[in-house]
């Protein structure tokens, strides 16, 4: 859609193009070539909803990520993660994993045994989140949080989780070094929403469902982005929504669409960075993931 067709409060409706990840569907809704990222969040996939026959499982092999914090979340099912530092987490619904790269960290993402013999649906969201300048280089971790930990509120039809960050009068537990935000949103239908202010810049995700915006309707896979200094309210269409809003404060506090370098799987305030971890990678410079390393992603190229 033209952006001068848009009502005042969006500044760009993007659908998203999926692509096949290890065995399942993901639509890619950050970064687009217009809209690079929502305050320092530079990256979103949507995984699923994929049916995952028995035996099948699916395997996204070890690979490397430098500055950047990752954070995923499961609507439905399982993913084991395993990483450089020992870890070792298999994620379900409703918890969070959050693993901040800093410097280098290495991780896979595979189905668990069960999972594997059994088979079922996956599906989740999992986003990029740029780290400020002074934590870029910062040494790797990661940690896993809980559903119960994170904090929830219902209101005037609306069931609202803060799974990163804060907003709505909610803090959660999972927080990096950029102002960043992830909330799942389920919308009753007909229900509408004002996007938070308490970040300078957030889009919505349609999870599933639809929902508008005046009399823009944005199907299942679009993302909208709310203009600079707007206020922007969502409505589900008649069967309800299910929205996911990502954001946060500006990277470094300035308004930029383009905050960082981004090459494959490596984020940086500096081309030199991304080209010293490429090589890393390509000489084996990066740790190995104990119990998981037979197996690499080799650099697009290699």
């Amino acid at each position: 859609m033209s952006d001068s067709t848009l009502p005042a409060a969006l500044e760009a409706l993007f659908q998203a193009p999926a692509h096949d990840l290890g065995g399942f569907s993901v639509a890619r809704a950050l970064p687009q070539a217009k809209c690079r990222a929502v305050g320092p969040v530079v990256f979103l996939d949507h995984m699923g909803p994929a049916e995952i026959p028995a035996g099948a499982g699916f395997d996204v092999r070890p690979h490397p990520h430098i500055g950047l914090a990752t954070v995923t979340y499961l609507f439905e099912g399982e993913i084991v993660h395993r990483d450089s530092l020992g870890f070792t987490q298999a994620i379900r619904p409703g918890a969070v994993n959050l693993m901040i790269a800093g410097r280098g960290i290495t991780h896979s993402e595979r189905a668990g045994d069960d999972f594997r013999a059994k088979g079922g649906r996956v599906h989740g969201v999992q986003l990029w989140v740029a780290l400020e300048l002074s934590h870029e280089e910062c040494e790797p971790s990661f940690v896993h949080f809980t559903e119960a930990s994170m904090t929830s509120i219902e209101r005037e039809g609306a069931r609202i989780r803060v799974l990163l960050g804060e907003a709505y009068g909610l803090r959660s537990p999972a927080q990096v070094s950029s102002r960043a935000l992830l909330a799942d949103v389920v919308l009753a239908p007909d229900a509408s929403l004002a996007l938070p202010d308490s970040v300078q810049d957030v889009a919505f995700f349609v999870v599933e469902g639809t929902a508008s915006v005046d009399e823009i309707v944005c199907a299942t896979r679009a993302l909208g982005v709310r203009a600079k200094g707007a206020s922007l309210t969502v409505k589900a269409g008649p069967a309800g929504a299910h929205l996911v809003l990502v954001g946060g404060d500006y990277l470094d506090g300035q308004y930029d669409r383009h905050p960082r370098f981004m090459e494959w799987n490596f984020v940086a305030s500096t081309r030199e960075r991304i080209d010293e971890a490429k090589k890393r990678w390509v000489n084996r410079g990066f740790p190995l993931v104990p119990g998981d390393e037979r197996e690499r992603i080799p650099l697009p190229g290699e």
